[in-house]
Formats: C-alpha cells, structure tokens, sequence
C-alpha cells in the first residue's frame, strides 16, 4: 500500500474506537434496608418441649451456603438433590441452552470482528478442436491445425472486511453476550428451582406421611372406643344412638385416609420426576422426625439481594441487551466501510505456475450511507429505545417481586413458630381433655357426646400440628430460595474440596 492510500486510512482506523449508542449503567440498588413493615425480631417464637420447636435466628447479613439444604442435616435429601443435579432433563435442556448461547457468541465474533478470509484453488485441462482454432483464421483448412490441449491452475486468496467504524458490530457482540450472561443466569434460576422443589416436595411428603400416621392412631383409639361403646350398650348402660354416633366418627376419619394416601402417591411420583426418574422408582422416604429445622437464617439485605437472585440477575442481562440493542439500531443508520482484496496466481502449466509474470492482485474500499428506506431505521431505533424502557420496567418489577418473595418468607416464619406454639399448647389441652373424658367415660361421668368432642378437637388439633411444623421447614426452604440460594458460593466450595484433597 502507498504511502498515500495509507494516509486515507489513517483517520478511518482512528475512528474504530468509537461506540454510538448508550453505555450499560448498572441500575442503582433498592435504598430500603429492611423487608419488613415492622422490625424483624432477633429469632422466632419457640417451643421448648417440641423436636422442631426450637427458635430460629435471624442473622442479618450473613451467607449463605451453596449447598443450603444440607442445613436441613439429612443424608437421604443430599443423596437425592445430588442424583437430581445429575438427572434432571431440564437442567440438561438449561445447561444445553447456555452451551448455545456460547457458541453463538463466538460465531457472532469471528464473523464480525476478523476478516473473512477464503482460498480458492482451480484446475482445469481443455481440448480445443482443429474446427475451433480454424475460425477467425480466413484461408486456413482444418489440417492446418492440430488438435490442441490446454491448461489452466489458480490460486487466489479473497479478504474481505468491514471496518466497525461506529461500533455497530461492537455493540452487537456485547448484547450476544448479555444474552449469553441470560442463559447463565437461568441456569442458575432452574438449578435453584429443583433443588427447592426437591426439598419442599420431600417436606411435604413428611408431612402427608405424619398426618397418616396420626390418622391411623386416631383411628386406633376411637375402633377401641367403638368396641367400649357396644359393650357398654350390650350392657344397657348405651344407647344404640351412641353407638351409631361412634360408628359414624370412626367411618368419617377412616375417610380422610384415601385423600391423604393418593396426595402421598403423587407427591412421591412428583419426586421422582423432578430428580429425572420414572414415577414409582424406587427412592428414598421421607419423614419429619428425620429432618432437622436449621437455627440460624441468614438473611442478605436488600441492595446485595439483587446480585444474589438469578431472576434479577437475568432481567438484568436482558436489560443490558436492550441497551446495546440501541446501539446497533443506531450504527445502522449510518456509513458501513466494506474493504476487499484478492490476491492469486493463475498460469496455463505448472512450471512456470509461480513466475511473478503470472501474479495478479486487487483490494478496494468502499462506502455505503443508507439514503431512504422509507423510515424504516429509525424506526427500529426508536423501537429499541421503547424494547430498553421494556425491560427497564420488567427489571424493576423482577426486583420488587424478589423483595415480596423475601419479605413474604419472613413474615411467614414468624407466623409459624407462633402457629406452632399455639397447636402444640392446643394438641397438649386436648390430649389431656380427651384422656379425661375417656376415663369419665368409663365411670359413666360424662356423657358421650362429651367424648366424641373431645375426639373430635383432638383429631383437628393433632392435625393442626403436623400442618404447622411442616410449614416451618417449608417456609424455611422458602426463604432460601427468595435469597437466591447460595449459587455465588459455587467457587468457594470447589477450592474447599481442592483443598481436602490436597
């Protein structure tokens, strides 16, 4: 190139380093730093004489692990997350997707921000009749000429490159890779989705497993109260009435089984489509008694809240694209400078294939400036900055939809422990009131009626109990979930396990 093509391009190349169109500015974090209308208390109601009826303590500011359901301290529910991690097909289809948005990102930058740079080799062997050299040569005869054979070799090499003068390819490459940073956050997102819903899905299951189990205890107690009922009637003491009375109370909880057992059998068949198995696999059983409800909740505040949830997070990104979007729309608009260039050699035989007379060479420089398009550009400009104002709105809601999910999750664990507080209180009086009555009962002090109400109240309040207590270790698993579950932690915990090895 000559000295005075190059002074041409010296103010083009100057101008590769600019950008049209916004920078990303990162929105400014919630200026709230609590959740809650009123304070939150240092822990939660307790229970004393209650397994899960310990107080939780909320611990404002502190982590949380990647891995926070082993706070909940059982060996099956990890062995069964750990096989859902490995199993599940949409985590796989998650993964899949993220794999794409890789790759298509590294596409968009070789095609974008290299030249394109192609090589074509030719070869090719003629033969020219005596009838073809004959024309255009008056008063010749065929036998003048012989047959002729000739050849032709090429080789060239074809360049082509358009200068991102204005960052219009610049810009597309940084919205494929907010996109890409989308995909990795929804990774996240259905990371933390399944291993949540494993683990209410095992909660609930304990829970359906201790409403049977208490329903078939109650179904003890009042069989053996039927059998009484009779005898005392047999006896002339009863009524046949309260003997009908019994009967219809033992019928009515005998009743309450099948529903209980078939939510067992789709909760279980739930699991084990979400660990990625057929429905009736042989998994583990889950149960209240084996789960241990944590002590301490760590609670992030709000403005680290929107780095921690994956949802936030990939609203963000889409925010992000939408903003380089504007750029792209904008660098439309104007010049694009396409450069190409060739260069080859081609001969008719291969010895002198390389002399320099058989060399050929050519590059050229072009401008293109769109004129009219009947207002089409800037119309997908203006529609790119309407796409931003979009998802800037989308981002917002995202965030004040996590800071509900957080708040609501709070709000609901200290429900809970004063739900449970009282149904245990409730279980224990009614438990007591029943004891009595069976025992007047037996004297003839109280009349039945009296006892089928103290059944009645235990039987709701026994029940009332279970409900509560498993909403606790629900509530909990909710509340790590609102916070985002821990996924920054990824990295600490793979130096950890380094360092053990070592």
């Amino acid at each position: 190139m000559s000295a005075k093509h190059l002074l041409i391009y010296i103010p083009i190349m100057g101008l590769i380093g600019c950008m049209v169109g916004p920078d990303y500015q990162k929105p400014d974090p919630p200026t709230t730093n609590t959740y809650t209308e009123d304070p939150l208390p240092i822990e939660t109601k307790a229970t004393p004489h209650l397994k899960d009826g310990h107080a939780q303590e909320f611990n404002i500011g502190g982590d949380i692990p990647e891995q926070w359901w082993t706070l909940f301290e059982s060996p099956e529910l990890n062995e069964l997350i750990i096989h859902g991690l490995n199993n599940s097909p949409d985590l796989k289809a998650a993964e899949a997707t993220l794999w794409q948005a890789q790759e298509d990102l590294r596409s968009l930058v070789g095609e974008t921000m290299y030249p394109s740079v192609g090589l074509e080799l030719d070869a090719g062997r003629e033969q020219l009749s005596a009838f073809d050299s004959l024309e255009g040569t008056p008063g010749s005869t065929l036998s003048d000429f012989p047959v002729q054979l000739l050849g032709l070799y090429n080789a060239n090499v074809n360049v082509a490159y358009v200068l991102d003068v204005f960052g219009g390819n610049r810009r597309a490459i940084e919205a494929m890779q907010a996109n890409l940073d989308f995909e990795a956050y929804q990774l996240q997102a259905t990371y933390l989705a399944l291993t949540s819903n494993i683990v209410t899905t095992a909660i609930l299951e304990g829970s359906l497993r201790a409403q049977i189990k208490t329903t078939h205890k109650m179904i003890d107690e009042q069989t053996k109260l039927l059998k009484l009922t009779k005898q005392k009637y047999q006896a002339g003491s009863n009524s046949q009435f309260e003997v009908l009375a019994q009967e219809t109370l033992l019928a009515q909880t005998i009743a309450t089984l099948p529903p209980l057992e078939e939510a067992l059998a789709q909760t279980r068949h739930a699991l084990s489509v979400l660990v990625g198995d057929y429905p009736g696999s042989e998994m583990p059983r889950f149960y209240l008694e084996d789960l241990h409800l944590p002590s301490e909740l760590p609670v992030s505040i709000p403005s680290e809240l929107i780095n921690q949830r994956p949802d936030i997070k990939a609203a963000e990104a889409l925010l992000h694209q939408a903003s380089a979007e504007i750029g792209i729309a904008t660098a439309n608009l104007l010049p694009t400078f396409p450069i190409t260039a060739s260069y080859g050699v081609n001969s008719d035989t291969l010895s002198d294939f390389f002399t320099a007379n058989n060399i050929y060479w050519d590059w050229q420089a072009s401008v293109l400036q769109p004129i009219f398009n009947g207002g089409a550009l800037m119309a997908q400009r203006e529609s790119a900055i309407a796409g931003f104002e979009i998802a800037f709105a989308q981002y917002q809601s995202t965030v004040l939809t996590g800071l509900q999910n957080v708040a609501d999750s709070l709000s609901a664990l200290e429900a809970d422990a004063q739900l449970l507080h009282q149904t245990a209180r409730a279980e224990k009086a009614a438990k007591d009131m029943l004891d009595l009555a069976e025992r007047q009962y037996k004297v003839g002090a109280v009349n039945f009626l009296d006892l089928i109400d103290a059944e009645i109240v235990y039987e709701q309040t026994a029940l009332a109990r279970i409900n509560a207590t498993a909403a606790r270790y629900a509530d909990t698993a909710a509340l790590f979930q609102a916070l985002g579950g821990g996924w920054w932690n990824e990295n600490e915990n793979e130096d950890e396990d380094e360092d053990e090895d070592e």
